[in-house]
């Protein structure tokens, strides 16, 4: 069947649209997608503003209209953190279901980290053995760990690179004492979210997923030989505080001419490399693998299961 994917993230609105069945890899056949950066719109008490609304139906109408030029049979539209947090979020869902047809589905926190973790779980096989999960979004970081299809612990932390760009590096570029403050910030919720996973065994793997891992993975890190003629790309926290420093001292406008910064992704890239640097420190992590899955295939292999 075809489905489609419409993910409304909180600096994206993404429609993946894949040939899928029982039992068979999903094969991306077509891909819409609309910058969105989501937390610039944020009133003071947490609503997203009037201009914010605007931006989300326009996004949202583009890529049900490309769904429908796709042939897809059906839609999994789903929200993030944006959305899910904001105090004005019903209303934001019932506004999109009125004005475009899409009723989107909230996903939490903890959702949003096991629908990744099984995604990379599928995409690494069981002989990978136990696997702990970093996966960066615009307005929340994922961790989970575990050795089967649903992670022992699945946690999700308000340290997403685009909130953490909001709240702490307000300055192009950031001065170093707007990114010492967000490195300090991250380390303090860190330290209590890691304690649940200080009584598991230690992970066979470490698996970083999402866009700005992987785009700090293309600026910072290495590829290796992988099974078969694929490719493994490898991150190292080394490698990765080498280049943070030297990103932050570039503008935003800039930052695109590097390998790897997408102009999507160019504005938030800082606070992304501070909280992963700061996630792989907190579980004492020198280097990570990164998975081509993430939360978009975790739905899709969800929803082939329950076909199955």
């Amino acid at each position: 069947m075809r489905l489609g994917v419409l993910d409304v993230g909180s600096n994206t609105v993404h429609l993946l649209v894949v040939e899928a069945h029982p039992g068979a890899r999903p094969i991306p056949t077509a891909s819409h997608k609309s910058v969105l950066r989501l937390m610039r719109y944020l009133e003071p008490d947490g609503a997203i503003s009037a201009e914010g609304v605007a931006a989300i139906l326009t996004a949202v109408g583009g890529a049900a209209s490309a769904a429908r030029d796709a042939g897809i049979e059906e839609l999994l539209a789903f929200a993030t953190s944006a959305i899910r947090e904001a105090a004005n979020g019903e209303a934001v869902l019932d506004l999109v279901e009125r004005d475009t047809g899409v009723r989107l589905q909230v996903l939490s926190g903890d959702d949003e980290s096991r629908l990744t973790y099984l995604a990379v779980r599928r995409w690494y096989g069981w002989s990978a053995g136990r696997l702990l999960l970093f996966d960066i979004g615009g307005g929340s970081l994922e961790l989970a760990q575990g050795i089967d299809e649903v992670p022992d612990v699945a946690r999700s932390l308000p340290l997403g690179a685009g909130r953490s760009t909001i709240s702490f590096l307000p300055d192009d570029p950031p001065s170093p004492e707007q990114v010492s403050r967000l490195r300090a910030h991250a380390r303090e919720v860190l330290a209590e979210a890691v304690e649940p996973f200080k009584s598991l065994p230690s992970p066979n793997h470490v698996v970083g997923s999402s866009k700005t891992i992987r785009s700090l993975a293309r600026l910072a890190g290495s590829v290796e030989d992988g099974f078969g003629d694929t490719e493994r790309s490898i991150l190292t926290r080394e490698g990765l505080d080498d280049w943070t420093p030297r990103l932050a001292r570039i503008p935003a406008d800039a930052r695109p001419a590097l390998p790897g910064i997408t102009a999507d992704r160019t504005f938030q890239i800082v606070a992304g490399a501070v909280v992963l640097s700061e996630t792989m420190r907190a579980f004492g992590v020198d280097e990570l693998e990164v998975s081509p899955w993430a939360l978009r295939e975790g739905l899709i292999l969800r929803r082939l299961d329950r076909l199955t």
